[in-house]
Parts: C-alpha cells; structure tokens; sequence
C-alpha cells in the first residue's frame, strides 16, 4: 500500500524525548535496559496482573474480549539469506546454537570486533530468537561504548514487540528515553507490535499518551496508528476511533487513503462509500491522491461490479482526478470477460490519452478483445506497437494471435508469429500445436506442420500422442509417404503410441506405392 509506505518512512525523520506520566517507567540510568535478565514476560507496563485496563480507554469489541487467539508472526532466518558476510554469518550461528547463559562468553571468546552496522544486521536476521538477540545487543554495547545506533534500538523494540515480550520491549523504551532516542519510527514499531498480537486498545492507549511523552499527536502519528490497525484487518476499529479525534486532529490525503486501503482488503462496499464521501467534504477532490481514488474504485470493482466503479471513474474525471493502474488492469480484465468491446475500447483511450502505459496483462487482454469480434490485424498491430509503450509480448501474447491467425487461415501471418516467438524462445500451447498441425496439413503446408512438430518435441510439450498421429495421418494425405513414415518410425523410438488406424492407413499407402518392405520394418519395431 504506497500511503502507508510512504507514511511509515516519513516516522524515521523526527526524533523525540519520552516523559514518564502515562506508563510507570522508572527514573533508572540509561543503562538500566543492560542489566536486566533476557525477557521472558509478555505484559506491558499497563498490564501487570491485577491491575485491569481503565474502563474509559476500552472501545467497544476490545480485543482483550477476543475468542481466537492471534498467532505470533512468523520471522526470516540467516539461513534463508544468501550473500550474508562471514562475520553476520558467524554472529548469527553462535546466537543459534550456543546455549543461553553462555552466549555472551561464546561472543567474547570469538574476539569479533562490531560495527553499528553489524549490530543491526544480526538483529535484523534473529526476530526468532528475543533472548539470544538481547544477549547480543547487551554484549556488543560494551565494544560500542554504549552507543547503538537510533535504528538498532529501534529494531530491537520491534524485535521485542513483534514476539509479545512487552515488558522488555518497554524496558528497551525507558534506556531510549534517557539517550533521547525516541522517535515516531518507535512508536510505529509499538502501535503494529500491539496489533499483530490483537492488543488494539493497547496500540491506542499508546497514542494517546504519546505528547505526554513528547512526541505530537499530529496526522503522522495518526496516520501511523490508522495504518497499524488497518493492515491487521481490523478498519472498523480505526474509523471507530478516527471518529472520536478527527475534531482534534485534522486528517489528510494519507489519512483517508489509508482507510479507503483497509476497506478495499476487507472488501466493504458501504463503509468504503461512506469514508470515500467524507473524504470529499472535508478536503475536497484531490487529484494527487491517487491510492485513495484506486483503493475506492477497486473495492467497488469487486464488491459492486463494474458499472458502479465505471459511474464513480466518470465522476472523478469530471473532478480532475484519476485511481491508478490497479484499477484501470482490473476494470479493462472485466470488460473483456464480459465481451464489452466497446466500453473496452473506450477505456483504453482514456488510459493513453491521460498519460497511463498499460502493462503486458492489459496489451493481452486488448489483443484477445479485438481477436474475439475478428479484429484480428488490429490485433497485429497492437502486438507491433506494444515494445514502443515498455511492455513485452509474452506466451499469452503469441499464443493468442498465432491462434486467431489460424483459425482465420492467415496462415503466412501465423508462421511470422510462431517464427518471432520461436526466435524469443517461446513456446505454443498443446491446444495450438494440435490446431495448427491439422489446419497447416490441410491447407497443404506440411512443412510448416512439420516445424510445429518438431517444436513440441524440443520444448517437451505434453500430450504428443495426439499431435503425432494427426501428422502422421496429415503427411500421408497430402502424398508425403516417406516422410510419413520417418516420423511414425521415429514416434515408435520415442515411446509415443501410434494408433492401429494411423498405422493401418500409412500400411494402405505404402502397398499402393509398392513399398510394403517399409511397413514390415515398422511392424517389426512394434513386434507386429
């Protein structure tokens, strides 16, 4: 989703200071993250047994009600990596295979030196093991004089909340506090960590501590929860609590795109009109905001069909404003299912005409339209003309018109077809191979038949049972018996079946032309 992308780079810039008012967090030294035992708890600050979350911060369908329990993510391990340095590669065994209370002896009697950067590689490749990972980080402050860089703190607080260890993940935020390490970046890392474990009040109650903590409850913030909550499919619960700050906070282009984005994955129709209108009161008709337009449109397209999308993209034209190729690919996709040549066709202009390039998907489908109603030099054309526009006929492509060209018994056309894919390593289809076997072999052309044959055997393509016969049998119509013959024989040596009526046919031909000896040799191979 490119709102959110681009939204969650943008917390990287602005770093901030934490106060202690909402979470208990300690006055310790900033060291204090160090000597704590690797973690082992799973409650954060606001959660310690007995002491229930305020009424007042709970939404309604909290997550704490929850009947299914969440499953923990699933993380990327150094083996999975290739190019790895032998340094990062040697660090990440030891986390692997050394036991617990000795890694941080096995580290130092390795005499590894550690860069910042080392630091955050390792971490980067252990979210599956927390309390190696923190063993490690504690050991190579020591070489770094205490001083890990903003982006490995960051890693190991996501580290942390990403395997539900929220209290050592807020022990980590406490020793950021005191080096002035924390940024929105880390706040994003708590919101999608408390929501990857359906902890959604949690991820809220963050939110609104943080200007007490330094950090401002601006749009970006927002924008960072909405988007967290959003992508763990649970959009209801941020336009629930949208509704309740966006008086305070005023939202922007992102905000909306982001909604509309979780929507558009949920598949709600309704909620997605109603944001999608909202969006336009508020701030208007935003040509820029392209996801937001795309995400509407799309969950229209597949919630509604497409003559609902159609109406809005006419709508939004009319305002200047346009969704993005994702929208354009599946409308197109649609009317050409649906046989709709002529709205088809008027899409594609709109999609040249406004300065969009249509993909090698959306060439194939416009290609197979205009087959379909016999365009088919049209067709050609378009294959011609779609390398100008940075998209490349693939199989579809070729097979589609060499297919068309066949059936149409524009057979000189076909061969330059098959000719330029064979040339681009292509390959043709078995439906295609048998059609153009038996449409080339009645027009008379059995060279070509037999270049189509020898084609399906060098690219291996399957079912030559029925392809080979038909060549056979073709080969011996148009009076090419002694070809015929070779490649029955060859058929024979490749283990493919010829059929008791090809062979009978070929054995009448043969005795017609006195050369029954020819046919004896193939009864002997099949020990006739």
């Amino acid at each position: 989703m490119a709102s959110k992308k681009r939204m969650h780079e943008a917390l990287y810039e602005e770093p901030s200071r934490l106060d202690n008012q909402r979470y208990p967090l300690s006055n310790s030294s900033p060291l204090s993250f160090f000597q704590r035992a690797s973690p082992s708890s799973t409650l954060d600050p606001s959660q310690k047994e007995g002491a229930p979350i305020p009424q007042d911060l709970l939404l309604s369908g909290s997550s704490t009600q929850s009947l299914i329990p969440p499953k923990k993510p699933t993380f990327v391990s150094y083996t999975e990596v290739s190019g790895l340095s032998p340094k990062i590669k040697v660090l990440c065994e030891l986390l692997a295979e050394t036991p617990s209370s000795k890694i941080e002896q096995a580290f130092w009697e390795t005499g590894i030196r550690v860069s910042q950067e080392d630091v955050e590689e390792v971490l980067k490749l252990n979210y599956g093991s927390p309390s190696p990972a923190v063993k490690f980080f504690r050991w190579a402050s020591t070489q770094l004089g205490k001083s890990h860089s903003p982006h490995a703190w960051n890693l190991l607080v996501d580290l942390l909340g990403k395997n539900w260890l929220f209290d050592a993940m807020w022990d980590a935020l406490k020793s950021m506090r005191k080096d002035g390490l924390l940024s929105f970046a880390t706040f994003a890392s708590v919101f999608s960590s408390y929501v990857s474990a359906d902890k959604i009040n949690e991820a809220i109650m963050t939110f609104e501590v943080m200007d007490q903590y330094g950090c401002h409850q601006g749009v970006v913030a927002l924008n960072s929860l909405l988007s967290a909550i959003c992508i763990g499919k649970q959009t209801s619960k941020a336009c629930e609590f949208f509704d309740k700050v966006k008086a305070k906070i005023t939202p922007d282009s992102d905000t909306y795109a982001i909604l509309l984005e979780g929507w558009e994955a949920e598949g709600n129709v309704g909620r997605a009109r109603e944001t999608f209108g909202e969006m336009v009161l508020r701030i208007g008709w935003e040509p820029m905001n392209v996801p937001a337009n795309d995400s509407f449109l799309n969950t229209l397209l597949k919630g509604s069909g497409v003559d609902e999308a159609l109406k809005f993209f006419k709508l939004m034209r009319e305002n200047r404003c346009f969704p993005g190729m994702k929208f354009f690919r599946g409308a197109f996709d649609m009317l050409s299912k649906q046989n709709r040549t002529e709205e088809a066709c008027d899409l594609w202009e709109v999609i040249l005409g406004n300065g969009f390039t249509p993909d090698t998907l959306m060439y194939n489908s416009m290609i197979g339209l205009l087959c379909y109603i016999n365009r088919i030099e049209k067709a050609s054309q378009f294959m011609d003309e779609m390398v100008f526009n940075g998209a490349f006929p693939d199989l579809q492509t070729y097979n589609l018109i060499f297919q068309y060209l066949v059936r149409s018994r524009k057979l000189k056309e076909a061969s330059s077809v098959f000719n330029e894919m064979v040339k681009n390593e292509g390959e043709l289809t078995h439906t295609n191979c048998l059609l153009a076997i038996r449409v080339y072999l009645d027009s008379g052309d059995s060279n070509t038949a037999i270049n189509i044959w020898k084609h399906m055997l060098e690219k291996g393509i399957t079912s030559k049972e029925e392809c080979g016969n038909l060549l056979v049998v073709g080969l011996r119509g148009n009076n090419r018996l002694s070809e015929a013959r070779k490649y029955a024989e060859d058929m024979i040596d490749r283990g493919i079946v010829v059929h008791s009526s090809t062979l009978s046919k070929l054995k009448h031909g043969l005795i017609k032309v006195g050369k029954e000896d020819f046919y004896d040799r193939l009864a002997r191979k099949l020990h006739y």
